[in-house]
């Protein structure tokens, strides 16, 4: 039974998710917890070890949770209903593109979907701030410390257009010196 939710549940995520992993995420956390795979808390580390390993982040995240819910044939089950939406859908496209690219019609829904690609990535990241504490009222050692860290590692991606390994790895090393 709970390899067939696996499946269904990462099936239906990958035809009706637009924007790449990061906009799955509040799908992904819905899923997760509703069904009990995992808890939202470990969920964002799950989030955060699947953006930090190769490969897209919404593949990485359902073989996570599958595995956690079903071990290795739940990650397999995951995987494989995460990307066969894609790979019907590319080949579908591919067979269209030529005819329908410069269609109105489509250009206008693609364009719409953009602004709520945009809320779908900004919502998550608000939701994994707030689980992190990252964003909180009361003030303490910790949620200023985190508060630190993004703001610099933000800076250091916008600004001083770092290299995003840099970024992670040193944030990693800061982490590891302010809570050891």
């Amino acid at each position: 039974m709970i390899l067939w939710e696996l499946f269904h549940t990462f099936f239906i995520m990958g035809f009706v998710s637009f924007g790449g992993g990061y906009a799955m995420i509040p799908i992904i956390e819905t899923a997760a917890t509703d069904y009990g795979w995992m808890t939202a808390e470990r969920l964002t580390n799950m989030i955060a070890i699947a953006g930090m390993s190769p490969g897209p982040v919404a593949v990485n995240s359902a073989i996570l949770v599958g595995y956690s819910a079903a071990g290795i044939k739940g990650a397999l089950v995951s995987a494989m209903a995460i990307l066969l939406p894609s790979l019907i859908l590319v080949i579908l496209v591919a067979a269209l593109f030529i005819k329908l690219h410069h269609n109105p019609v489509v250009e206008k829904i693609f364009y719409g979907l953009k602004p709520l690609v945009t809320s779908l990535i900004i919502f998550a990241a608000l939701k994994f701030a707030l689980t992190n504490n990252l964003i909180t009222i009361k003030i303490s050692f910790r949620s200023i410390s985190l508060l630190v860290i993004f703001s610099l590692s933000l800076f250091a991606l916008l600004k001083l257009r770092w290299n995003p390994v840099y970024v992670i790895i040193l944030s990693g090393l800061v982490g590891i010196a302010l809570y050891s």
